[in-house]
């Protein structure tokens, strides 16, 4: 039986060493050293670092920040809080987390970009004469906008699926799915990745893959950081497109949008875009929300009287890319662009494309970011909702949420776009709703700096609501980047594979050090 047990926090540096034994016996039980060769802080400093993350509702202390050097050092944490009757460990990538995952209250919190060089090293998988599929093998503390950079800079490869921002840890995306436009052809990063190495709640360091210690590599993939912390990953890598045509369509019609969409995602893998996404946006003039969010360059007009007169208080936009090289010509690239841009049915006079470098267009939320630091959203609080909504149901979602709660706009993008269960790997431990394609839905919220807290309240119980509409009304969905406060959500969030979830954490992780930031499981006696 797992059994809860109340937090404790330390007053100053030198409690804190001593509980973790770096200068001494320890007073809490905790019986050997941490033995590490990397960077322990506390107090203060370990507070600035990870007491907070992304989304900016959560504030915690944890006993110590570790910077390790190498997956010893984090065997060497895990291992000293084993010893402990109270220790958690959490993996903490950039921080990107929304409601504390990433956190570790009263615990020990490792700060996995210190490896982010340990691993880059570019090979082929053994197969067919001409060498195989080449990988590259990259630290879990990697940022995934260095990866792309590396590769395509040093060898013109890239990995094949991606996630909209980058500058994400490589272990924090495998931890959850990792999904992007690329998804409907390659699956999620977690279909894409071929070889880990883990330490484990039990304090071992273990190289997994589909063929050796399997069981663990299902569980880590998609696995919330429950069974392990992901220190290397052997990830599948393509050649490299030169160029991009990036293009947005707009449509009144949430079903022809979905028509189109999930046409195109259905489409043999040359005859589709390399890139679909999809977003909501409102019916008026509003910078952040509306019509001057589709345009994809400053000369680019958004023209409201192209829409029909039946258009509603929001309109859809599908964003598609198509990758070329530099020797392919302008003439041969509209032609495969006029292919399947012929098909779709979206309103006349609203398209607009540009066409840029394939590293330039994988960046391209990058910009956004720089712009939320100038304004200062980038550091006020994000109450994200990320979910996956069944084919089946998301008509039903989309007159409630989009025309009806969110009709406003939630202050930045609204995402739906569809993508097909069979790229993904059920024996991973992420859960999907039921059927070939489901949806994809964010809403990512920026508050403005200076909002009084009562208004992110707000914003979280609409969140709420949305959820418990969901559930009232018998929709098919999961939350994409779970976070539940009981037991039965969570079971209700696994369903028939909440069985399989808890065996796998007796087996990985019995008793429940690692990442307690996610509230499924209370650290044991």
């Amino acid at each position: 039986m797992i059994a809860y047990i109340e937090p404790y926090f330390l007053d100053n540096e030198s409690d804190a060493a001593s509980v973790l034994n770096v200068t001494g016996k320890s007073s809490d039980g905790v019986s050997e050293s941490l033995n590490i060769q990397g960077e322990i802080l506390c107090g203060g400093a370990a507070a600035d670092i990870a007491g907070k993350d992304f989304g900016g509702m959560n504030c915690v202390k944890p006993l110590a920040v570790v910077r390790p050097l190498g997956p010893e050092d984090i065997a060497g944490a895990v291992r000293a809080a084993l010893s402990s009757d109270k220790l958690t460990v959490a993996a903490r990538g950039n921080g990107h987390s929304i409601n504390g995952q990433s956190m570790a209250e009263g615990g020990l919190v490792v700060d996995m970009r210190s490896t982010a060089e340990n691993h880059f090293e570019v090979g082929f998988l053994a197969g067919d004469g001409g060498g195989g599929t080449a990988f590259v093998d990259v630290s879990g503390g990697a940022l995934w906008e260095n990866v792309l950079k590396r590769c395509v800079s040093e060898y013109g490869l890239a990995p094949r699926s991606w996630t909209d921002y980058l500058g994400l840890t490589v272990g924090g995306t495998l931890s959850n799915a990792g999904v992007s436009g690329q998804a409907f052809r390659y699956g999620p990063q977690t279909s894409n990745v071929t070889e880990l190495d883990v330490v484990t709640g039990n304090g071992d360091v273990v190289t997994c893959s589909e063929m050796e210690n399997s069981e663990l590599f299902f569980s880590v993939l998609g696995g919330l950081g429950q069974f392990g912390i992901i220190t290397r990953a052997r990830v599948l890598l393509q050649q490299a497109p030169d160029m991009v045509r990036w293009i947005r369509i707009v449509y009144a019609e949430f079903d022809e949008f979905t028509r189109d969409a999930e046409w195109l995602v259905s489409q043999k893998d040359e005859s589709s875009f390399d890139y679909v996404e999809g977003f909501v946006f409102v019916n008026g003039d509003d910078p952040v929300n509306g019509w001057p969010t589709v345009p994809l360059h400053p000369d680019q007009d958004f023209d409201p009287t192209r829409l029909p007169q039946s258009s509603g208080s929001v309109l859809y936009c599908l964003e598609l890319a198509l990758h070329y090289r530099d020797s392919d010509s302008n003439s041969s690239v509209d032609k495969r662009v006029e292919r399947l841009i012929g098909r779709l049915r979206f309103d006349d006079g609203l398209r607009f494309e540009v066409d840029l470098p394939y590293v330039d267009f994988l960046l391209r939320v990058k910009r956004s970011e720089e712009i939320a630091k100038v304004n200062g959203t980038w550091e006020t609080p994000h109450p994200w909702l990320n979910l996956f909504v069944s084919k089946r149901d998301i008509g039903d979602f989309e007159q409630k949420v989009f025309k009806e709660l969110v009709k406003n706009g939630v202050g930045g993008p609204m995402l739906v776009y569809p993508l097909l269960r069979s790229r993904w790997d059920d024996r991973t431990s992420v859960v999907l709703p039921e059927g070939e394609i489901f949806y994809i839905v964010a809403l990512l919220r920026f508050v403005p700096p200076g909002a009084k807290a009562s208004s992110v309240d707000k914003l979280v119980a609409q969140n709420q609501e949305i959820v418990q509409w969901c559930v009232k009304n018998g929709i098919d969905f999961k939350l994409y980047l779970p976070h539940y406060k009981s037991r039965e959500e969570w079971i209700r969030h696994f369903g028939n594979q909440w069985s399989r979830f808890v065996d796998r954490k007796a087996m990985f992780d019995p008793m429940a050090i690692l990442s307690p930031g996610q509230k499924v499981f209370n650290r044991a006696l």
